[in-house]
């Protein structure tokens, strides 16, 4: 290792240790891109995936998750950060098998872009694979578990920077799917509410997400990313009561994993939710 990659392996170390959590809120419902912090950790665990600024680009920095060491670096031109799904600081962005990393922009400002983009990585080579830009506002929301399927959160309202659509975007034909992802059950596509929390089942297909809104009730939004399909799991919550306590809440998985909990730490589950047939137990 030559004596300048040396010293900037170094760095990225410190900073990778030392800079606080950076989730920039952007001009939607999403928490935005993580910078530094705890990154986003493999499959496996033995390494995390660090986007840290530099300049006007951003370096991605792979740290041993057991010495804290930097075992590579890459520097991505523009401003990118690991996906963050859910204000309890919940990062995504890697594929099931690890081989695929996809970083979302950092946000500019209190307002809906007219475009947006996506940097794709190789996580083997550790390489840039593509970008993807697509017209208006949008941020990561989950993939597929064989990773053909980048589902988006699409931010539509100025007005009402809570409104938003989930739609999917075709890995293989590069193209954004024209349908919009929602519940069947509902002539309603548009939803409205902050993501809080975030679980996923075990091998990937179904993702959680726990939305606070003001406007109606909170929900939980279940996305069989397998199908492109989702269920909104509306929660028996009081019209009239305050959703401030959802933030206490947490998801939990039954041991046999046919039961999604949501509790408050050291309490008996608040809902629980049948995972076959996303229905409210309790």
């Amino acid at each position: 290792m030559t004596h300048r990659r040396l010293t900037i392996a170094l760095a990225l170390t410190f900073f990778a240790l030392t800079l606080p959590a950076a989730a920039h809120p952007d001009g939607g419902p999403s928490p935005g891109v993580t910078l530094g912090w705890d990154g986003l950790v493999a499959p496996g665990g033995a390494v995390r995936y660090v986007a840290l600024p530099a300049g006007a680009s951003t370096t991605l920095a792979v740290i041993s998750t057991r010495t804290g060491r930097v075992q590579n670096f890459i520097l991505v031109p523009g401003h990118w950060g690991v996906p963050t799904v859910a204000f309890d600081g919940s990062t995504a962005g890697l594929a099931r098998d690890g081989r695929m990393l996809v970083l979302g922009e950092q946000p500019r400002g209190p307002v809906l872009r007219a475009r947006s983009s996506f940097a794709v990585l190789s996580t083997k080579l550790l390489r840039l694979q593509r970008v993807i830009r697509l017209r208006g506002d949008f941020s990561f929301d989950a993939l597929s578990p064989d990773a053909r399927t980048l589902y988006l959160i699409q931010h539509i309202s100025q007005r009402d920077l809570t409104q938003y659509l989930v739609r999917a975007y075709d890995m293989k034909s590069h193209a954004l799917v024209p349908q919009v992802i929602a519940d069947r059950r509902s002539v309603e596509k548009a939803m409205a509410g902050y993501p809080l929390l975030r679980a996923t089942s075990e091998d990937g297909s179904w993702v959680f997400t726990l939305y606070r809104n003001d406007g109606g009730r909170p929900f939980i939004h279940a996305l069989d990313a397998a199908k492109r399909q989702a269920v909104c799991i509306d929660l028996p919550w009081p019209k009239a009561k305050s959703q401030d306590k959802l933030w206490k809440l947490r998801f939990a998985f039954s041991p046999d994993r046919r039961q999604l909990f949501l509790a408050a730490p050291h309490a008996r589950p608040a809902f629980a939710i049948d995972t076959r047939t996303m229905r409210v137990l309790r």
